[in-house]
């Protein structure tokens, strides 16, 4: 179960991508064609795939957030070192939801129960497990209003790192296009069009980060 845990862990760290930071184009993208073969519609939807790619992970973090209800995603951004790799709690673990207030945790590996325990009381989930030496239960109470507020401020942070990583794609596939008019592969007008293009795909995608993280908020403020 171990050589298991650490393998599968390696290959998912292998094929994930944070948005936190500007990601680098993989071989075979269309930014990391040499720039006479590139097109500004290959820049354009390099730029577009990677911004993609970006909103899903600003769902997938916002999932994380918690509400009155129990989610097993609440426990999605939980890691801790397991024989030297940080490996997430979900990698470690059986999580299940036996009532819409309490999540389960049934670690594969029985003597990292404390370690845990001890992971998801240092998260910033608010949460107090319990062990019965069979399973860890974690009840979830209900939000208070401060909970709440707190919540918010979290939801929007992570759409603000969205929104940030956002503007570097922006930025990068722009850098692209001026090299193409640089090395005369494209003329000016071309240029202006592609860069008026991306700007306009990035409002379209921060715009779309505001209605993920509105709607997030929305479900947070449910009593």
């Amino acid at each position: 179960m171990i050589f298991f845990t650490t393998i599968f862990y390696f290959l998912t760290i292998a094929t994930s991508e944070a948005f936190l930071t500007p990601q680098v184009p993989l071989a075979g993208s269309r930014l990391f064609m040499s720039t006479e073969e590139k097109t500004v519609n290959d820049v354009t939807f390099d730029t577009e795939e990677r911004m993609g790619k970006t909103i899903d992970s600003v769902k997938q973090n916002l999932m994380t957030i918690r509400t009155g209800r129990a989610s097993p995603n609440m426990l999605d951004r939980i890691k801790l070192d397991y024989y030297g790799a940080e490996t997430p709690l979900n990698q470690m673990a059986s999580i299940g939801i036996p009532s819409a207030q309490q999540i389960t945790v049934d670690p594969y590996d029985k003597s990292t129960f404390g370690d845990i325990e001890k992971a998801i009381i240092e998260s910033d989930l608010g949460l107090m497990p319990t062990n019965d030496g069979t399973l860890i239960r974690i009840n979830i109470p209900s939000l208070t209003e401060d909970r709440r507020k707190e919540m918010l401020k979290q939801c929007k942070a992570l759409g603000e790192d969205g929104k940030v990583a956002i503007r570097n794609i922006r930025r990068d596939g722009v850098d692209a296009v001026k090299k193409l008019e640089k090395k005369s592969t494209i003329g000016e007008d071309e240029s202006k069009i592609g860069q008026d293009s991306l700007q306009k795909l990035t409002d379209k995608k921060v715009k779309e980060i505001d209605e993920i993280v509105s709607r997030k908020e929305k479900d947070v403020m449910k009593v």
